[in-house]
């Protein structure tokens, strides 16, 4: 009897020791595992420093930058073309009229004997210049008498059309001719307005 109850009594120790290491091994795994970083094999519920949405942010904004500044100076260069062009005209048109004053308060008669005003003239010449801000004065006062000396037998003869001429470049000669005219005819049509116009400058 007393050697079964010696046997109980160590295998009832011998499992209480048993239970008391697997609760301290329990304890050093949860605590192992608060302390230290993700399981091997795991993966962080973030992006790395330096990885993802910084870098998008980063490149889009430099391609951005770029595309913007290019853009910023080719529009710069193209409006300052425009510009430019544009005070070429300005400064063309007020040339030319100036000159045409001159013109008409060195020939005060001139007017007169091309049988019109100076006022006409002048406000005339600054309507074509909006046009062409290269046309001459002289230019105008010659496609204005011609018109006026040849629209009865040639009806498409008109300044506008001689005008148009001018501004695409041509010669009054090639624009007579191109309106109907022959070579001979357009030499005689120029001859006779520098004669009326050579004679309105003496008036």
């Amino acid at each position: 009897m007393r050697t079964k109850l010696g046997m109980l009594a160590v295998f009832v120790l011998a499992c209480g020791a048993l239970v008391s290491m697997q609760t301290i091994a329990s304890a050093q795994g949860r605590s192992g595992g608060s302390k230290g970083g993700p399981p091997a094999g795991g993966s962080s519920s973030g992006p790395p420093a330096g990885v993802g949405v910084d870098i998008g942010i980063n490149r889009s904004s430099d391609r951005s930058n770029g595309r913007a500044d290019t853009g910023r100076e080719t529009a710069s260069e193209r409006s300052n073309g425009r510009s430019d062009k544009g005070l070429d005209r300005a400064r063309l048109q007020r040339e030319n009229s100036q000159n045409a004053d001159r013109e008409l308060n060195d020939h005060p008669g001139m007017a007169a004997g091309l049988h019109t005003t100076a006022n006409d003239l002048r406000a005339g010449y600054q309507a074509a210049l909006i046009a062409n801000p290269s046309l001459k004065f002289g230019q105008y006062v010659a496609a204005t008498r011609i018109a006026a000396n040849l629209r009865g037998r040639n009806p498409n003869i008109t300044q506008e059309s001689i005008l148009g001429g001018l501004a695409d470049g041509k010669s009054i000669g090639q624009t007579l001719q191109d309106l109907g005219l022959s070579n001979r005819e357009a030499k005689e049509a120029k001859k006779r307005t520098e004669q009326e116009i050579k004679a309105a400058r003496k008036s």
